[in-house]
């Protein structure tokens, strides 16, 4: 299985996990004035893309998607805040539930994965980056079909919303290794479909039209919440305004 899914990253993970630059190399030069600065913002991009987990990863302007649009409101609310005001850790908080509640959706197909004997290659099963691109599925019709079996019949996503386009990608991957079905039977039986009370009882909620009224409303308002120390600011949230 292992040799199975390294030759598989070969002939398709790589172009599919790596970013699409054919459009911007019309309009940059094709070598950079200053590289070091040019993998410096490729690094970030990668990092950004694995830190917010887009829905809809292949629509750089995040707005294809009231999810992914309103984590990257949030994200650019941020960035006009103050650092370290009550506004600004108020809208982190807001961006980690977002981001928190990806994460455990990213989990549960990992912990999948790793049952199936993907030990070693889950993550790069699981990596989905902005050029991954729907033309270049193998498989599209039975992925999507299966998409809509998981959000269905299982608990593997985390809310009633439309899934996520990105695992669209991931099981056309596991079609190819033809591990689509064994993996839609482990999902069945760890992650049964849970009824509504379950459901509200459980996770986190994210209230989306909530969010956005409170953006609106700090953008409106602007930032004059009151500072706080240095030691007020949350490590985890300090290093990415992006």
């Amino acid at each position: 299985m292992g040799s199975g899914c390294s030759k598989f990253c070969i002939q398709f993970c790589c172009c599919c996990c790596t970013y699409d630059e054919d459009d911007e190399d019309e309009k940059q030069p094709l070598v950079p004035q200053d590289p070091l600065e040019y993998f410096s913002r490729e690094v970030q991009k990668r990092r950004d893309e694995e830190t917010n987990l887009w829905s809809e990863p292949g629509d750089p302007s995040h707005s294809e998607r009231d999810d992914d649009r309103m984590l990257y409101s949030l994200l650019q609310a941020r960035n006009k805040t103050r650092m370290g005001s009550t506004g600004y850790r108020r809208l982190s908080v807001d961006i980690e539930a977002m981001r928190d509640t990806r994460r455990e959706v990213r989990d549960k197909w990992k912990t999948i994965l790793e049952n199936l004997g993907f030990m070693a290659e889950a993550d790069s099963l699981l990596t989905v980056s902005a050029g991954a691109s729907h033309d270049r599925m193998r498989n599209a019709a039975a992925a999507r079909d299966l998409l809509h079996t998981l959000h269905s019949e299982t608990s593997i996503f985390s809310n009633k919303e439309p899934p996520p386009e990105r695992y669209l990608f991931i099981l056309d991957r596991l079609l190819y290794l033809d591990v689509a079905e064994d993996f839609l039977t482990k999902a069945k039986r760890f992650y049964p479909p849970k009824d509504d009370s379950d459901e509200e009882s459980q996770g986190l909620s994210i209230n989306l039209p909530l969010l956005l009224a409170r953006v609106e409303a700090m953008n409106r308002g602007g930032d004059d919440e009151d500072e706080v120390d240095e030691s007020g600011r949350e490590d985890g949230n300090i290093s990415d305004r992006s």
